[in-house]
């Protein structure tokens, strides 16, 4: 509507006066001259008031901006909130991921401990044999390597810590079953890691890496070389436990050799027989060679030092037999 009244206050009165310009007098030619002018001023004018703003908005708009401004608080507040709720959301998935571990732990009753690796355990009523994953202890019962040095002391350590107890067992990408038709899995016992405890006492090393089962293998590593550092257990003998296995020869031929005194202590003595009196010694006759060839001729070659005939002149050597060659 303002539009139209302003196209009508311009041009309007512009129309008028051109198209009665010719029969308009002089006087009407200036009176629609002032008319036009004074319609092009009132015009603009009304324009300019309607670009001026409206008091009722201004105070709108100070609500708006008021609005606005305070509206980060209600941001700031809202952000917090969703921070919160991401924290919530963090901690959630943690006790997730622990869950999710725990859940992949089964619990197992041990019936029998074969060796320092390997046991027999009742799963859902049915008896499986479960060999630890990532390590190998000596062996005990190995028809060709029969029992390792470390191998028994393995065992009994593993007995002494599973023997009719109830264990964890968590299994890593796959659990077997291995060539033997073992299982494979990481055993707990009291929340404490089995692979672990037998690596920190050198009764185990890392062996068997094969992926994709490998979840703990660089843990296990850096637990091997602090009991390779102190040299407990296995670590104890020079090239005994290698990449390929354990060498019992190793140990063979770092073993001393019993010394012949050693021996001839641990051998029972002989009983000695009676003394017996020894006869009065005889004057000896005073005999006299001027060389070994006369000691040789009269067959007393070799003259040893005290017997008669024996003169150091005959011992060129000094050792207490003479004429020996």
């Amino acid at each position: 509507m303002k539009l139209i009244k302003i196209l009508g206050w311009i041009f309007v009165p512009y129309i008028m006066v051109f198209v009665d310009w010719k029969r308009l007098g002089k006087i009407g030619k200036r009176v629609g001259a002032a008319w036009a002018i004074l319609a092009l001023i009132i015009g603009i004018a009304g324009r300019d008031t309607n670009n001026k703003p409206n008091p009722s908005n201004t105070t709108e708009s100070a609500n708006v901006t008021s609005a606005v401004v305070n509206s980060p608080k209600t941001e700031a507040v809202s952000s917090s909130q969703t921070v919160t709720t991401d924290q919530q959301g963090v901690s959630a998935s943690a006790t997730d991921v622990n869950t999710t571990q725990n859940a992949q732990r089964i619990q197992a009753k041990v019936l029998e401990v074969v060796d320092g690796d390997t046991i027999k355990v009742k799963i859902n009523d049915k008896e499986e044999t479960v060999r630890f994953l990532l390590v190998d202890t000596p062996e005990t019962k190995h028809p060709k390597y029969g029992v390792q040095p470390f191998g028994k002391e393995a065992s009994d350590f593993t007995k002494q810590l599973l023997t009719e107890k109830t264990v964890e067992l968590e299994q890593d990408v796959n659990n077997g079953p291995d060539k033997y038709g073992r299982l494979l899995y990481y055993i707990y016992v009291d929340g404490k890691s089995v692979q672990e405890q037998l690596l920190e006492k050198g009764l185990a090393r890392v062996a068997y890496v094969y992926v994709p089962n490998v979840k703990y293998v660089e843990q296990y590593r850096k637990i091997q070389e602090q009991a390779q550092k102190a040299g407990v257990g296995i670590w104890s003998i020079e090239n005994y436990a290698q990449e390929d296995g354990y060498h019992s020869d190793v140990v063979k031929k770092n073993e001393p050799e019993p010394s012949k005194n050693t021996v001839a202590t641990q051998t029972s003595p002989k009983p000695q027989p009676n003394p017996q009196p020894q006869p009065t010694p005889q004057p000896v006759q005073e005999v006299y060679y001027a060389n070994c060839s006369e000691a040789k001729a009269a067959g007393a070659a070799p003259l040893y030092r005290g017997e008669p005939g024996y003169r150091e002149k005959l011992d060129r050597d000094k050792d207490g037999v003479a004429c020996e060659k």
